[in-house]
């Protein structure tokens, strides 16, 4: 390969770019684009951001050979990436979707929030997470939809030691008796079925809403036309959403998903877990009177742990290294993430 000439190269906005240790970018092929394209990245200062668009442009160059990638199939990705944006909008994110029935969110959610021994697993965000829900006070009820079957919960939030955890704050949201959040109605002027709400001195908090029920996600787009072509089903089994933050505490995001649901073990978005279903009781007499609520609703009881940051972080970094040496990678953590190991 000829050796490379520091010059420079104007630009339309009257910028100049230093040329100099650049790869002659000529003559192309199979087998050399791979490494020039990595060669020419690799001039970022970001270490990360260098390792990420190697392993990013190796993994796609691979794949494209492997699968001898046809330049038909090379465009049809093309416009169905340009049809996830243009239906994308403030209430929809059709990227969220991709990456949800691809089992992407759900396997970088595990990466980053390994849940340490006794701790609550975390679920799928979704692409119905709001930042407009209410704050309100425990025992409030979050729903407006007279045909849901009402439903109260009981929670508390403890540490991995059992000790009540007060002072987090929980975003909670599901969907109508319809199958639909809120954002998903055009007539929609305030935000229902959904709240944020604090745990009290004792690590609990409480809420009145509905049953949920299973619904299918947004099939309508180009991530639905993908389910049929796969001949999947794009249904969801029936559950709730919780999100809990407390400073020093690593964000849990989970849901609450109900047993015997026909969807429990074919969820479109791979978000069920075995320790996350539960089964709905019913609200006794004496319950009833404590939080005013009719005697024979539906009830939901569960505790959740939470892992403080730095217990998270040391999981993270123990399995990040073990995963690495596995794949024999030279590598260091720099802020809990991999970058190469340069002699």
């Amino acid at each position: 390969m000829a050796e490379s000439t520091t010059t420079t190269t104007n630009t339309a906005a009257g910028n100049t770019h230093p040329t100099a240790n650049l790869p002659p970018l000529l003559d192309l092929t199979i087998d050399n684009i791979t490494p020039n394209t990595i060669r020419i990245n690799s001039q970022a200062s970001d270490a990360r951001l260098k390792y990420l668009m190697a392993r990013l442009v190796t993994h796609l160059h691979d794949f494209a050979r492997e699968t001898r990638l046809s330049s038909d199939e090379w465009m049809a990705a093309l416009q169905f990436l340009i049809s996830c944006g243009k239906i994308c909008s403030d209430v929809r994110n059709e990227f969220i979707l991709l990456s949800d029935v691809l089992g992407l969110s759900l396997l970088v959610d595990n990466i980053n929030h390994p849940t340490p021994p006794g701790g609550t697993e975390g679920s799928v965000l979704g692409p119905f997470h709001t930042h407009d829900a209410p704050v309100l006070p425990n025992g409030s009820s979050m729903t407006s939809d007279p045909e849901g079957e009402p439903m109260l919960a009981l929670c508390t939030v403890k540490d991995l030691k059992g000790d009540a955890l007060p002072g987090v704050t929980i975003d909670i949201w599901e969907t109508d008796s319809s199958g639909h959040y809120d954002v998903q109605h055009a007539d929609r002027d305030a935000p229902s079925e959904r709240c944020v709400m604090k745990s009290d001195d004792k690590g609990r908090f409480w809420f009145k809403g509905i049953k949920p029920v299973s619904y299918p996600i947004p099939h309508d787009g180009p991530v639905g036309k993908l389910l049929e072509r796969l001949n999947r089903h794009p249904w969801r089994p029936a559950h709730v959403h919780f999100k809990f933050e407390k400073e020093g505490w690593d964000p849990l995001v989970t849901a609450l998903y109900l047993k015997g649901d026909p969807y429990e073990s074919s969820d479109a978005v791979f978000g069920v877990k075995k320790s996350l279903v539960v089964e709905l009781g019913k609200v006794d007499k004496a319950t009833a009177e404590a939080y005013g609520v009719k005697e024979g609703s539906w009830l939901l009881k569960h505790d959740f742990v939470l892992s403080t940051q730095k217990e998270t972080e040391e999981l993270r970094d123990r399995l990040a290294v073990e995963e690495l040496e596995k794949l024999g990678l030279k590598m260091k953590l720099v802020d809990h993430l991999p970058v190469p190991e340069l002699d």
